[in-house]
Order: structure tokens, then sequence, then C-alpha cells
């Protein structure tokens, strides 16, 4: 059996929750602490990956960084090769269908925290650097830890963009769901089963513990 899907689908999403990390938090930092013009409308914007089929996604992206587009042939100036149909599209991939996760839990953390420790942070001579790392992110920990685990749970199980933008190849792009998928069309019932049990293990062990990390309040 073939386990190479296995341990690129840990990468790619690890690599995905990373990258939903670093561009989820500001926007749910601006979203939750920050007077927004047209916030409503951008709260929807950020929901779009959740609702949108993932191939209407998937050929988005594939669309912009395809071998054509200005950013495609961009990113080949200066890295001499191209994203689509590798494994880093796939971290693309997976992390636009998993950033919505990591935004909205991150956005509901942020906005939980009191504005008055805020104050006071500023009062006692904190920037607004030093005040977000030192008293807003502490505090909002639970909640980022949730959606971080939520994130990688999503990106771990995604098909329909990563199939679009990296395709489904052997040793190079295929991850344990697009592993599942050729199995059950080869009649290779044990692989598909392995990888069914792994993603379903992997996917619950996350769910649980981004439900730990959740905050709640007690009436």
């Amino acid at each position: 059996m073939e386990w190479s899907p296995f341990w690129l689908s840990l990468k790619v999403a690890a690599s995905a929750t990373v990258l939903s990390v670093l561009a989820g938090v500001p926007v749910a930092y601006v979203l939750a602490r920050r007077r927004v013009l047209g916030r409503a409308a951008w709260e929807g914007v950020t929901l779009l990956p959740l609702v949108l089929p993932p191939t209407v996604l998937g050929y988005y992206l594939l669309v912009a960084l395809g071998r054509r587009s200005p950013l495609g042939r961009a990113i080949h100036a200066v890295t001499g090769g191209y994203v689509v149909f590798t494994w880093q599209g796939a971290a693309l991939a997976a992390c636009l269908v998993s950033i919505p996760l990591l935004v909205r839990t991150a956005q509901a953390a942020f906005a939980a925290v009191e504005e008055e420790l805020l104050a006071a942070a500023r009062t006692m001579g904190a920037s607004e650097l030093q005040a977000f790392w030192h008293v807003l992110l502490p505090l909002s920990r639970r909640g980022l830890m949730a959606g971080i685990g939520l994130a990688f749970a999503r990106a771990l199980g995604d098909f329909g963009a990563t199939l679009m933008v990296a395709g489904d190849i052997p040793g190079v792009t295929r991850t344990m769901p697009l592993a599942v998928y050729d199995a059950v069309y080869a009649g290779d019932e044990h692989t598909a089963l392995v990888f069914v049990l792994l993603l379903s293990g992997l996917c619950i062990i996350f769910a649980l513990g981004a439900s730990y990390f959740t905050p709640r309040h007690e009436a």
C-alpha cells in the first residue's frame, strides 16, 4: 500500500493552516476590533468559500494562478516554476476553503475581549501592536486554537478545490481524499477503507479539540 497520500495530506493541511493563520488573523482582528465600512458585506465575502462549490473555488484559483495569467507568469519569473499541479498549489487550494472557519472563530474570540483591558494597556504605554500581542492574543488563545483546529481538519479533507488546482498526480499531489476516490473506482477497497478511517479519525480528533478550546460563557 502506498502511504505517500497520508504524508502529503499532513504537509498540505499544515501548510494551508499556516497560510490561513497568517492571512486570516489580521482579517479577523480588523472585522472584530476596527470600524469597517460595509462590515456585513466583508463578513459575507469571508464566508463565500464555505458556500461556493469547491470546484468553483478551484477554478477561480486555477485561472488566477495558471500559466497564462499575470500572477502565474510573475510567479514563474521569480521562482522559475508554477504553482498549479504542485503540492504548494494544493496547499493554497486547501487554505482557500479552510480560512473562513479560522476567520469567523478568531473574530468571535477577538470581539469577546473587553475593550477596557486593551485601553488599560494603552494607558500604560503599550502600542497597538504590543496590546495586540500581549493582551488580545493571550486572552483569545482558546478561540484561536479552536479556529486553527477546524481549519486544519477542513484543509485535510478538501477534495474539489485541490483536484482543480493541483490535479491527481501520484506521489506529487494525490492527497488522502483523492486517494480514496481513486481506490474506490479501482476496486481497491482495502486502501479506500484505510484512508477513510484515517481521515475520519483525524477529523474527529481535531473537531473534538476545537470543541474543547471553544470559549464557553456560563449563564
